[in-house]
């Protein structure tokens, strides 16, 4: 269900210069603007990257449509953004939230955890199933994630608190603005090796690999209806087109997580 923002928490790091919001749901987003300065696609690659890690079930933060309203903005002032010495105002209207993992003032979140505690990440194999997603989608940027603790189910036990990786920030698949898609065995790794110490062959990419390859295309296109008329503001033959690519590009996958090996420092140490 479409939210509205109630509350301003902080401005966020990173390129789309992105706000923390409370919404009317009472949870916390993420918030990228129409207007930001990477390009309103970034919002459109979001939102079907959400949707299609849905259907992959990988652990990725829940996305929503956040209005936010003129009186909003007013009563708001240090949410705008800067390009240069300029000021860019936030334009009222939908914008895209990333689901914050909780209440921020009594939740840590972290963008790293030291390796004693990487290597105990509950979720660990989800490095492997969206390494597939971002050689699938094109992924420009680097895998980034975050990490908090959660109560995990023990098998016969009671739950106990763990560390779980969520995937994040997804505005740079389809080479992000460009809407291409280009190929290098570096596009989509995560930065440390330890994720990928559990790869033997291209069977443990697996159920991932055939999800994808037999990717349904009705997911496509609920993706593609989704998509607020106002984000693609006359490009919706250019991204059905894109996505009609994607579609093709499905069988390709196989190959292309094995011509990762072929990076300047491989990141399967154990793949032989």
């Amino acid at each position: 269900m479409p939210l509205t923002a109630r509350r301003h928490v902080r401005k966020m790091r990173g390129g789309a210069q992105s706000h923390l919001l409370e919404a009317d749901d009472g949870n916390y987003y993420i918030v990228k603007f129409q207007n930001n300065p990477q390009h309103r696609r970034i919002l459109v690659n979001e939102l079907v990257s959400a949707v299609f890690l849905n259907y992959l079930q990988v652990s990725a933060a829940p996305a929503e449509f956040i209005r936010i309203t003129p009186e909003f903005l007013a009563a708001n002032p240090e949410i705008y953004m800067h390009l240069g010495t300029q000021r860019i105002p936030v334009e009222p209207g939908w914008h895209f939230g990333s689901r914050h993992p909780g209440n921020p003032d009594v939740m840590a979140v972290y963008d790293f955890v030291p390796d004693a505690l990487l290597g105990g990440v509950r979720n660990l194999s989800d490095f492997l199933a969206v390494l597939v997603f971002d050689k699938w989608m094109a992924n420009a940027d680097g895998r980034q994630c975050i990490f908090f603790r959660a109560r995990v189910e023990e098998w016969q036990a009671a739950a106990k608190h763990a560390f779980v990786a969520v995937m994040i920030d997804h505005g740079f698949v389809f080479n992000g603005p460009n809407w291409d898609f280009t190929e290098s065995p570096l596009q989509g790794l995560y930065p440390r090796k330890l994720v990928y110490e559990q790869v033997r062959s291209l069977d443990d990419f697996q159920p991932w690999l055939d999800r994808v390859v037999h990717f349904p295309e009705e997911v496509v296109d609920d993706a593609f209806r989704h998509v607020p008329p106002e984000w693609l503001a006359g490009e919706e033959d250019q991204f059905e087109a894109l996505l009609e690519k994607l579609l093709r590009r499905r069988e390709r996958v196989p190959d292309l997580i094995a011509g990762t090996r072929d990076a300047r420092t491989n990141p399967f140490p154990n793949w032989s």
